[in-house]
């Protein structure tokens, strides 16, 4: 509703539970005593609290867990001057909390800043309905067969696209750098991409891209799931795959330094894997199984435009010889 807000804003601070999940909850900032409003920056947000006992980050005799602003961003739902606050949990000794693995992601970020990282992540997912069933799927049964479905168009290939272009709307109002969505393989199937971003605003925007897209599909009474595999038998499952380039790899010559890393990846397998989702993998068996355009989960692999491998090296960079 597009209602004065008798000088006052609202801060929607965002955080990521135990499990995974996103939880948000809304304060208001109230106007100086003169009635006016300062400028909101991310420094002057107060620190705020919740309960972790709720949220499987704390014991019920021990609840209080802190959030800390760590982003913020223009709120699509409630309008300007309101903004949503991606926030790090902290406990009361002050520590990360167990779920909290941006501090650990900055750390790293801070440390390897000179090579210039740049990070674009392809997030799919699956549109669901009231009852847990793919969203425009037969009631009894299924649709057919995948083919037509991979960025698809008409009413008997894609389903929920006023879902997407809602959040593709929200994601743009609120200053996420989305670049792009598409239909996917399997019918309720969608994928949209974020970045290039650099460093630690990559996990930033696409954390806010999630929310965001949940929210939007609230409205809709769509529920999403980014679940690996959320439908079993001959259909492709949804990943978040992540597009990687330093700046070495993107001058000429580039390619050698791409090898050099995958050499890298390629003696850590088992360690990425387990990062890689909240059950450490074992939601990740169920999808890369070496079928439906994957890689075993078992097994590393990399070649250039090979989808079923772990690493791909897209066509264009291997005729370059480099990055881009």
């Amino acid at each position: 509703m597009a209602l004065e807000q008798c000088n006052a804003y609202a801060l929607t601070y965002i955080w990521v539970d135990a499990g995974g999940d996103l939880r948000n909850k809304t304060r208001t900032v109230e106007p100086n005593k003169d009635g006016s409003l300062n400028e909101i920056a991310l420094g002057d947000l107060p620190i705020w609290n919740f309960d972790g006992s709720s949220t499987g980050q704390a014991s019920g005799e021990n609840s209080d867990m802190y959030l800390r602003p760590v982003a913020l961003f223009r709120d699509p739902f409630m309008g300007d001057p309101n903004k949503l606050v991606l926030c790090e949990v902290y406990d009361y000794l002050d520590q990360p909390a167990a779920s909290n693995n941006r501090k650990a992601c900055l750390e790293a970020m801070e440390a390897s800043k000179d090579s210039i990282p740049w990070f674009g992540i392809e997030q799919e997912y699956t549109m669901l309905d009231y009852d847990d069933h793919p969203l425009g799927w037969p009631k009894n049964g299924y649709p057919g067969p995948q083919g037509p479905y991979y960025c698809g168009v008409g009413t008997n290939k894609v389903y929920g696209r006023e879902v997407v272009e809602a959040h593709y709307k929200t994601c743009m109002y609120a200053g996420i750098k989305i670049s792009g969505t598409n239909a996917e393989v399997m019918p309720a199937q969608w994928e949209f991409q974020v970045g290039p971003c650099e460093g630690i605003s990559m996990g930033d925007e696409l954390w806010i891209a999630r929310f965001l897209l949940h929210r939007v599909a609230e409205d809709f009474g769509v529920r999403i799931t980014l679940d690996p595999k959320p439908i079993t038998g001959d259909w492709n499952g949804a990943g978040a795959h992540c597009n990687y380039s330093t700046k070495e790899m993107r001058e000429e010559g580039g390619i050698t330094a791409m090898h050099a890393a995958i050499e890298k990846l390629s003696k850590r397998q088992t360690t990425h894997i387990k990062a890689y989702d909240p059950k450490q993998g074992e939601d990740n068996k169920r999808r890369l199984t070496g079928k439906h355009e994957t890689s075993s989960i078992y097994d590393f692999s990399w070649g250039t435009a090979n989808r079923g491998c772990s690493i791909r090296i897209p066509r264009q960079c291997a005729a370059e010889n480099k990055g881009y």
